[in-house]
């Protein structure tokens, strides 16, 4: 698709340039807006769960993220606030007039328009001169009148308490309503979001439960830090202890979240919503808005700019997320409806703008004339983060994520592959399923389980955290060089078999950096046998040509070579017994099965199973960031497991990334060392590979151990 003056173009280093961004998004949508300036309806016929006139709003409202603060900063020209400006401060008097025929209508149970009205309220406390105070004393009736029906009504019991409570604030601190009036309701809600939180800052995105485990972007930046935020910022006359607590929890929260972040503005793709965008910043946004002194290493304005603008940075070289009039489209690197959601309507996408906020800062702000400064390096290889349950890796060479333990369960498209997978990554991305056939899965960064010959497949859903102990240490001898994380989750695909599925995953070492490392147990509880085939996927890769986007050459006789066109990297692909790896332009992504051994060097683990590498190809716009990718798979079939016994897989993923800003470092990579430099993993007295005293291993304690 073709770029978007003003942002595609855009350099992401100054207010200007920031203000620039936001000014030709919007322009983008006028030709869209009604004529009372009420409803933006994009040109696609694609349709939601809701009504269209939700939609519609939800096309006007979703702009006033940049609307309202740049009518908070007082720097839009006469010419802007003309064109750009003035016909939503209309629209809103229209859209809430019963007699008007763009009006929105009133609020139902569990309604769209409810998500709405949390941004036309931050409009309004942003700018209450231009949105609320200018209007006739009909419209001014008219606004307070529609804000009001959404109390009394059924809310979800999620991060939508947030837009109740904000629409209240706007109504107390804007429309006049004595506070009186909605404080209970207020507080009510407020206090019930309290039973949200998991500590370290971060939120769940409901209740946290056996019955749904979500902590993703809803948790900061989309929903729950952010609206916290607008809170300390607006309501500290209000309510300054919760102000202040809600202050505090930002601080902390910051101290994780920043690590979700690559050094060249890339966040890690995890959860629903993804096409959201460029509102995976928002909480940095947000956090400079409130003027919150986060805790180091992000007690420097310059830390906070850089990551709110290399983030926007490296969305403005993502030409194929807009649509040919420079709107922009569902999807997420490019457009893609497989992976979106059933709310999501063309106009969605603009929650995306809620990364604006910092424009509400002043140019002589210490976040705009602070020197921006790179991303925080403690030289931290892996960090767990516990509330979210996810182990953060930045090997160097990769950034991604290791996930075990969330579940969503709502009826969500593709819900498995958004929470329920192994990895995340900033570079990669991950995939999501078009059907049913193992292609169609496309599971990469997974497992996949099929009990029928290979006609169904099951993948990790409903999980559940298991309490048993698994350590891990990088050893020498008896010596312990250093710790290694792990984390776990237990699940079960079938209702009509009794199959228990373990996985624990163990993170990268600095003797294997940019290896992890995944033990997988399938025990029978029941008494008909089982045979099962499964399919263990590595991260999902650009699989074409970098040239013509040819089908890449297969690599002779197991050896990586650089690609005889001339590039300075390999491309191309590798299948064996013991594993399958692909090399492409977006780097390097493999998968290799390792087998114990006895003393006397017998194989132990895993027994009677036969085992081959293969490369997958799913199906074309799977993945989130490539249109056409192949996975690296290790695929399986067991033998009959009978009533109390179990079979064990262990592989190695190995993956490296040619990021834009990683070209140079990853063509200096010897792969053919790397692949062939797999893992040694000690169990007990079994060992993948005969190793000396001088030599270094992973020691996994699995307790009880394996039998």
């Amino acid at each position: 698709m073709p770029p978007l003056a003003g942002f595609s173009n855009n350099a992401f280093h100054t207010r200007q340039d920031f203000r620039i961004g936001a000014i030709s998004l919007l322009r983008a949508l006028k030709p869209h807006q009604s004529t009372g300036g009420a409803r933006i309806r994009l040109p696609l016929a694609t349709g939601t769960h809701f009504d269209d006139v939700a939609a519609q709003l939800e096309g006007f409202a979703r702009a006033l993220w940049a609307v309202g603060t740049l009518l908070h900063s007082k720097t839009v020209t006469q010419d802007e606030h003309d064109e750009l400006i003035r016909p939503y401060i209309d629209g809103l008097a229209n859209g809430s007039d019963p007699g008007h025929t763009e009006y929105w209508g009133p609020v139902v149970l569990r309604d769209q328009r409810m998500v709405e009205m949390e941004i036309i309220s931050y409009a309004l406390l942003a700018a209450p001169d231009d949105m609320f105070h200018s209007q006739s004393s009909k419209a001014k009736h008219n606004i307070t009148e529609w804000l009001k029906t959404i109390n009394g009504k059924d809310v979800p019991i999620t991060n939508w308490l947030w837009f109740r409570v904000m629409t209240n604030l706007a109504l107390v601190k804007v429309c006049g309503v004595p506070y009186e009036e909605v404080g209970d309701a207020m507080k009510e809600d407020l206090d019930q979001m309290e039973q949200f939180y998991l500590g370290q800052g971060w939120a769940a995105d409901g209740m946290w439960s056996d019955k749904g485990r979500q902590a993703d972007y809803y948790s900061g930046s989309f929903a729950i830090q952010f609206s916290q935020l607008i809170y300390v910022k607006m309501a500290q006359d209000l309510d300054p202890e919760r102000c202040a607590r809600f202050q505090g929890r930002a601080k902390v929260f910051a101290s994780s979240f920043w690590r979700y972040f690559d050094s060249n503005g890339a966040a890690i793709p995890f959860g629903r919503s993804l096409t959201y965008r460029f509102a995976f910043a928002g909480f940095w946004s947000a956090a400079a808005f409130a003027e919150v002194d986060l805790p180091s290493p992000l007690n420097d304005w310059g830390v906070v700019k850089g990551l709110l603008l290399r983030h926007f940075r490296w969305w403005s070289n993502k030409h194929d997320i807009f649509n040919v009039d420079g709107c922009l489209n569902v999807g997420f690197a490019y457009q893609n409806f497989y992976m979106c959601e059933d709310y999501n309507s063309p106009q969605s996408v603009y929650w995306a703008l809620k990364s604006f906020l910092a424009l509400g800062l002043s140019d002589s702000h210490p976040f705009w004339t602070a020197e921006e400064k790179p991303l925080p390096s403690d030289n931290a290889l892996t960090v767990s983060v516990d509330p979210p349950m996810h182990i953060v890796c930045n090997t160097g060479n990769h950034h991604y994520l290791l996930s075990s333990g969330q579940f969503c369960p709502w009826p969500l498209k593709a819900t498995e592959a958004k929470y329920g997978k192994f990895a995340y990554s900033s570079h990669f991305g991950f995939s999501v399923p078009t059907g049913p056939l193992i292609q169609q899965m496309a599971p990469d960064s997974t497992i996949a389980l099929s009990k029928d010959g290979g006609d169904t497949w099951r993948v990790p859903w409903k999980v559940k955290t298991n309490e048993q102990r698994v350590e891990a240490s990088l050893e020498r001898g008896d010596e312990i060089l250093e710790t290694i994380l792990t984390s776990q989750s237990l699940w079960r695909p079938w209702r009509d078999a009794d199959v228990d599925v373990r996985t624990v995953l163990i993170a990268p070492c600095s003797r294997w950096p940019d290896w992890h490392v995944r033990f997988t147990s399938i025990g029978n509880l029941g008494a008909a046998p089982v045979v099962l085939n499964n399919t263990q996927g590595a991260f999902a890769i650009q699989g074409r040509g970098s040239t013509r986007g040819e089908v890449l050459p297969a690599f002779a006789d197991n050896v990586i070579t650089k690609a005889n066109t001339g590039l300075s990297f390999a491309e191309g692909t590798l299948e064996s017994q013991h594993g399958a790896l692909v090399c492409s332009d977006a780097g390097a992504s493999g998968i290799r099965s390792i087998t114990l051994r006895n003393a006397a060097g017998n194989q132990h683990l895993p027994s009677d199973i036969t085992s081959t590498g293969q490369v997958l190809k799913p199906d074309a716009n799977t993945n989130l960031m490539w249109q056409r990718t192949l996975i690296p798979t290790i695929t399986s079939e067991t033998r009959t497991i009978k009533q109390g016994d179990a079979v064990y897989f262990i592989s190695a993923v190995f993956v490296a990334a040619r990021s834009s800003d990683k070209i140079e470092q990853y063509e200096s990579l010897d792969l053919q060392k790397l692949w062939d430099d797999v893992p040694v993993i000690r169990v007990g007295d079994l060992v993948s590979k005969a190793s000396g005293k001088d030599q270094a291993y992973i020691d996994v304690r699995v307790l009880p151990p394996l039998t």
